[in-house]
């Protein structure tokens, strides 16, 4: 008996002793963050698991209810029986703890059992679940059992075994003391967590006897909460400490972020140098991090770093982004969010050349940079120099402007640039006249000019996706009627006008301003929400001709989805769109509204419908899944321009017998890409000929 007053253990057989321990509180907070959260191409994903904590949540409440057990000393083998049974003792806790077995323990006879501290159902509960019964023996590690018994019902915050000699044998009275009446729970450190989600949760329990057991589920439902919201590091950290009336308080820690930092990475996977330097991109941090929604003091929070990643992702300069987390040096309870960056060539230099009838031998080069001093500024330029033409086009991007929080962007271009306009066009098949130049050209519509466009999105910040979006622009064009030799026709072989003004030559300068508002739920393949586009034009009387006109012109999309098909799941919908358009004013014929082809009218050929000052297009399409790469439609497009084409300068229309509408239908299947649908689809127009037609993207 006196070794076991000597032991230091929390668990002493000696008379008339008591000791308690204390819970130990770990805090720690940076095993959360071992794991890393990684991005490649897009897509965030995890190594190995979710985040996980070192700290699970039922250890804090087992540090409570069964802390780090204490191994009881047994008495010497030298002890003899009498000196047990002689001896008052008490075997006392306020933690359960194990039981030694290493030796022999002396037996003793109970002459009777009593329960003391409490009554009715929680006296019960304590006579369930105890071993020792009167006239039976029992052990110090039995008794020791029973006290971890009774712990275990989550009821007592201490139990207390004293034995005591009776002429007949031992009393072994378990005196006990419950846990208070539960009358709240309060969060410390919360910030994401609310108030009445806590209520919720642990609502059930206030009035009644706190146990530890049952409130421990109360906890995991809690972490569950921050796993189920996407705040994945967010977890109950410590014990619970519980007062005397009954009042709870729990820890936690949510994840809030301490820092946003860009580290980039080289070919060998490093972030620093052989000197230990960080590795230094071309790139500049703030065009990272203003990507980034998640900011110092947030709580990381899963969904909006995938947001985060995927834009960052999406600015197009980057080979692979990867997202990770660390504690915080000065407060692991923090983290810091690492964006390791590798940055892929954004430049490209390309030179070609040929021969053809119409230019004769001609040389190209082009040039493409996509992050212009590290700004993700854009500048292109394509050159085209042959026997009888000069072609360029030039053009610089800024797709955010800095020190703007809506994200304006603005592009700036020159050009000059020919082409074959389908208006001049006419379709053989269906028995078009052909009406070309005097020489028998056809007619090169040749622009020259530049001008500047502005475009802002109204957003509340610039991380949503905007439903309305405003541009604002000036472009000046002098256009001009060329043949192939780059010689200016003013009028064709009939004698009909190709420009406003006499020379072959206009100026035109246009103000333009657009809005568009986008309700859909899908940038790419639309199932369900509508998209608006409205656009005016109004040019300002300069130069030659001096041309005064007006365009409007409206374009809107509507979706439904439906669920006609079974087979495989996929975007479903019926898709419809209505687009109308009219000019007031000066009208030069290659300004006309052009109807037919691949675009507009499908069965017919581009631009063979009719080329108006006044048009009306519908179309219907149903489009469903056929595998999980590949998609169907079906379609019908109709057309008209409403008998304007006569109001256009020289009626190309007309004297090329267009027949101002017409009527497609058919079929096409829809093959996923990297760059959008690509889109094959089978027509039949009103008069019976059939085409196929070929682009990228919806048209719609």
């Amino acid at each position: 008996v006196e070794n076991q007053r000597e032991n230091p253990q929390n668990f002493q057989l000696a008379k008339g002793v008591e000791t308690k321990s204390e819970p130990t509180i770990n805090k720690q907070f940076d095993s959360i963050l071992s794991q890393k959260v990684n991005l490649s191409n897009g897509e965030i994903t995890q190594n190995q698991q979710k985040f996980t904590s070192t700290l699970d949540p039922s250890d804090n409440l087992a540090q409570i209810s069964s802390p780090e057990h204490e191994v009881l000393e047994e008495p010497d083998s030298d002890t003899p029986p009498s000196a047990i049974e002689s001896e008052e003792f008490t075997l006392s806790q306020s933690q359960p703890t194990e039981p030694s077995t290493e030796e022999a323990e002396p037996l003793v006879l109970v002459a009777e059992v009593v329960v003391s501290g409490v009554d009715g159902e929680l006296e019960d509960q304590v006579y369930q679940v105890i071993s020792t019964q009167a006239g039976r023996t029992t052990t110090r590690s039995q008794l020791q059992r029973d006290i971890n018994a009774i712990f275990a019902t989550g009821f007592f915050r201490n139990v207390k075994a004293l034995p005591e000699d009776t002429p007949l044998g031992v009393r072994v009275t378990f005196e006990v003391e419950p846990n208070p009446v539960l009358t709240s729970v309060t969060i410390e450190g919360a910030q994401v967590l609310p108030e009445s989600e806590v209520d919720r949760i642990f609502s059930e329990q206030y009035g009644e006897t706190l146990n530890l057991k049952i409130f421990e589920g109360g906890v995991e439902q809690v972490n569950q909460w921050y796993q189920d919201n996407g705040y994945v590091l967010g977890q109950v950290i410590g014990a619970p400490q519980v007062s005397d009336d009954g009042a709870v308080t729990l820890e936690v820690a949510e994840g809030e972020i301490k820092d946003i930092q860009v580290r980039f990475v080289n070919a060998e996977g490093e972030t620093t140098d052989e000197e230990g330097n960080l590795i230094e991109g071309r790139t500049r941090e703030y065009i990272i991090t203003r990507e980034i929604q998640l900011q110092p003091g947030d709580i990381f929070e899963r969904q909006t770093a995938e947001k985060d990643i995927r834009r960052v992702f999406g600015l197009g300069i980057f080979e692979d982004v990867t997202l990770g987390l660390e504690p915080a040096p000065d407060d692991p309870n923090k983290a810091n969010v690492i964006v390791n960056i590798v940055e892929k060539s954004t430049g490209s230099l390309a030179f070609g050349g040929g021969v053809s009838s119409a230019s004769g031998l001609f040389g190209t080069v082009s040039y493409q940079q996509q992050n212009i001093g590290g700004n993700n500024q854009k500048l292109g330029g394509e050159f085209q120099v042959g026997e009888r033409l000069l072609l360029a086009d030039i053009s610089f991007t800024d797709p955010w402007v800095g020190g703007d929080d809506h994200r304006l962007s603005y592009t700036v271009n020159a050009f000059r640039r020919r082409a074959i306009s389908v208006i001049f066009d006419s379709d053989d098949e269906n028995d078009q006249r052909d009406v070309d130049l005097p020489n028998g050209d056809n007619p090169r519509v040749i622009r020259t000019g530049g001008g500047v466009s502005f475009t802002r999105p109204f957003i509340p910040n610039p991380f949503v996706e905007p439903e309305w979006t405003a541009s604002l622009g000036i472009k000046y064009e002098r256009v001009e009627i060329q043949d192939s030799d780059g010689d200016t026709e003013p009028r064709d072989e009939l004698g009909n006008k190709l420009t406003v003004d006499d020379s072959g030559e206009d100026d035109l300068l246009t103000l333009q301003f657009g809005i568009i508002n986008d309700r859909r739920n899908n940038r790419r393949q639309p199932t369900s929400g509508s998209l608006l586009r409205i656009g005016t034009e109004q040019s300002i009387p300069i130069g030659s001709a001096e041309i005064a006109l007006n365009r409007l012109r409206a374009n809107y999309s509507f979706y439904i989805p439906v669920d006609f098909t079974n087979f495989i799941d996929g975007p479903e919908a019926l898709a419809f769109n209505i687009q109308g358009g009219h000019i007031i004013g000066d009208l030069p014929p290659y300004e006309a509204f052009p109807l037919g082809g691949t675009n507009t009218v499908r069965g017919y050929d581009e631009g063979s419908v009719g080329a108006g000052r006044t048009f009306l297009l519908g179309t219907v399409e149903y489009r469903f899944p056929v595998f999980r790469f590949l998609g169907g439609a079906l379609f019908i497009d109709a057309a008209t321009v409403f008998d304007s084409q006569s109001s256009v300068i020289g009626n190309p229309g007309g004297v090329r017998e267009k027949p101002g509408d017409g009527i497609g239908y058919g079929a096409g299947i829809r093959v996923q890409s990297p760059l959008g649908p690509i889109r094959v689809d089978y027509a039949i127009n009103d008069e019976g000929d059939t085409r196929f037609h070929f682009g990228i993207g919806e048209r719609f």
